[in-house]
C-alpha cells in the first residue's frame, strides 16, 4: 500500500500543481482539506477526475461519503483499495 499511496502523493502534486510541495512533504495521515494540505473544493473536483482516470475509481456528487475519502491520502488509498477489489 506505500506505493499506492506515493503514487496519489504524486497524483496530487501533479494534478494540482502544488509547485511548492513534494510528495515526500505530505504526511500520509494529514488532512488533504482545510487546516492540513489546505485544499479546497475546486482542488477536490479537479483531484476526483485525475484518480478516476488513474485508478478507475468514481466518487459521487451525491454520496456523504467523499468528505471521509478524501481526509487524507490513507484514507484515498483505503478506498482504492477497496474499490479495485483489494480490500
Amino acid at each position: 500500500m506505500d506505493g499506492l499511496k506515493l503514487e496519489i502523493k504524486k497524483l496530487i502534486v501533479g494534478a494540482l500543481e502544488l509547485e511548492d510541495i513534494k510528495p515526500e512533504d505530505i504526511a500520509d495521515s494529514e488532512p488533504l482539506f482545510g487546516a492540513g494540505l489546505g485544499l479546497d473544493s475546486i482542488d477536490a473536483l479537479e483531484l476526483g477526475v485525475a484518480l478516476k482516470k488513474k485508478f478507475g475509481v468514481k466518487f459521487s456528487a451525491e454520496s456523504s461519503d467523499n468528505k471521509k475519502h478524501f481526509a487524507s491520502v490513507d484514507a484515498l488509498a483505503d478506498y482504492i483499495t477497496a474499490e479495485r477489489g483489494g480490500g
